[in-house]
């Protein structure tokens, strides 16, 4: 049954009850999985992220978790658990979860030309089309019950589509029974259409399969989502969100019918306000004349307000650094409710809790 679209508030995903169920974080971001994995009742028992400007939201928002800061190729299994509670340290591990850079393999960027070089990534510069490996390495250190990897949809396209297959085969051969699937954040709670690849494995002595959430039966669109937004009990927005007069893309704008994206300008798209919101890139709040999502009826990009609600966060979830970090962060991030969906259907069918 559709209910009105509302992401729980940090307090209130504090108050839910523990399931007993333990998670590992990897290139956890600004924590878009682990507050879907906190909504679903789990505690993220250690998280590691590598950017700064990341890290600060992270810190910001979940301070009493263990965050890493270090370069995971520098990680070990054994330096994770020193990090962690001494409750957490000695107790089997039931998730590891991760979502390494995608960038390398977006359909959006330049894909294999990139492939094994050191280029800029968010606030930093690295290589980042050889991460996989070191996820990999840490599932067969760590031997958690169950994983669950999230990347992008350009993964299993294309040139890609061969990296893929290494990264599956490695995946099941640290001795897990593998399974992934395509799935769209819009029909998982989120008013965002948003394709992620989730690979789910379960630890072959278990003897059960990988378990994925089932698509719901409706839809969130822009309107619901933004609805209520400067109402009672609801903050202001702190920005009032860039305008796009002035720029070449804005005359485009102009001319573009609700739900239309642009023939001219890559990326240039006119939401309809009675539809999901289309996918918010990263680098689409970096300058207000970059062709990105706009607002639906305003000559404008989205506040940042409006953003946490189309990309499934809580209207408290605190943002640090600039307008254009603040965008990233969640256009970075996987949506809440998206990976919520996801650990609910692990909870329910691998760990029967």
């Amino acid at each position: 049954m559709k209910t009105p679209y509302k992401v729980p508030t940090l307090a209130e995903i504090d108050a839910l009850p523990w399931n007993g169920l333990r998670v590992v974080s990897t290139f956890s971001g600004c924590g878009g999985s682990c507050l879907g994995f906190r909504m679903a009742g789990f505690r993220i028992v250690y998280a590691s992220e590598f950017v700064e400007a990341a890290r600060s939201a992270y810190r910001a928002n979940a301070p009493r978790t263990p965050l890493d800061d270090r370069d995971i190729r520098l990680v070990s299994v054994a330096s994770m658990r020193a990090m962690m509670a001494p409750e957490d340290r000695d107790a089997e591990i039931d998730v590891l979860e991760g979502s390494p850079p995608c960038a390398a393999f977006s359909t959006a960027g330049k894909r294999e030309r990139t492939w094994g070089r050191v280029r800029s990534y968010s606030d930093t510069t690295q290589r980042t089309d050889d991460l996989f490996a070191q996820y990999v390495r840490v599932l067969g250190e760590l031997q958690p019950r169950a994983f669950v990897l999230e990347n992008v949809s350009g993964l299993v396209k294309g040139v890609s589509r061969g990296v893929f297959k290494e990264v599956y085969a490695a995946l099941a051969a640290a001795g897990y029974r593998v399974g992934a699937r395509l799935l769209d954040a819009q029909w998982l709670g989120v008013p965002q259409t948003r394709q992620r690849v989730i690979v789910v494995g379960v630890r072959k002595d278990l003897n059960l399969e990988p378990a994925f959430p089932r698509p719901f039966g409706f839809r969130y669109t822009v309107r619901e989502a933004l609805a209520g937004l400067n109402g009672a009990g609801v903050a202001p927005p702190e920005d009032d969100g860039p305008s796009i007069d002035g720029y070449a893309i804005a005359r485009e704008w102009d001319g573009l019918v609700p739900g239309a994206g642009s023939d001219r300008y890559f990326n240039l798209v006119r939401p309809h306000l009675d539809a999901p919101c289309p996918t918010i890139l990263a680098l689409g709040g970096s300058n207000p004349g970059v062709a990105s999502v706009t607002h639906p009826t305003e000559r404008r990009k989205f506040r940042i307000a409006e953003l946490r609600r189309i990309c499934g966060f809580p209207d408290d979830f605190v943002l640090t650094g600039s307008y254009a970090q603040q965008w990233e962060r969640l256009g970075r991030a996987v949506p809440p409710p998206m990976m919520a969906a996801v650990a609910r259907a692990l909870r329910a069918r691998v760990f029967a809790c």
